[in-house]
């Protein structure tokens, strides 16, 4: 089992895939014929990155980066992938004065970037106020995403 920490992302053929998230999204793919696959676990949509500096996987557009830099290195290209796209749940509290839309940000960034590479969308459960459990099994290919308890509504009196 590798656990996927927020700003970590994943390659490979072997093993299972498993992140939390909140605001922070996920975006799973999988190779059907090559049996291959990987997620991503960023935390926000982008950075101003300096000449030179790495790729970070704490950044949407630099995780997806990475993935396909990995996934090119194999020969493949992004549209032979099924891709979801998990996360980005509102976690800041009801009646917060100001709210960053964090969550709301990082879904506009993975529909785009998905778009952007030429992804085959096959899941997505993004948005509401609910963590989400996601788990990627290689080589199976299988995704499964589970969502708790809402995170910011207000107890029941």
């Amino acid at each position: 089992m590798i656990n996927l920490m927020p700003g970590q992302w994943h390659f490979g053929q072997q093993g299972t895939l498993k992140t939390l998230l909140g605001s922070c999204v996920a975006i799973t793919l999988w190779h059907p014929i090559r049996r291959c696959g990987g997620m991503c676990h960023y935390l926000l949509p982008q950075r101003q990155r300096r000449t030179g500096e790495p790729l970070d996987g704490r950044y949407g557009d630099e995780a997806l980066e990475l993935l396909v830099q990995k996934l090119k290195l194999l020969g493949t290209q992004p549209q032979d992938y099924h891709a979801h796209l998990y996360g980005g749940a509102d976690t800041m509290p009801d009646g917060m004065a100001v709210k960053f839309n964090v969550g709301e940000r990082n879904i506009e960034q993975g529909w785009k970037l998905l778009d952007q590479y030429g992804f085959q969308l096959q899941g997505i459960d993004v948005g509401d106020n609910v963590p989400r459990n996601v788990t990627l099994v290689l080589p199976a290919g299988t995704v499964t995403m589970s969502r708790g308890q809402p995170i910011n509504s207000k107890p029941k009196t």
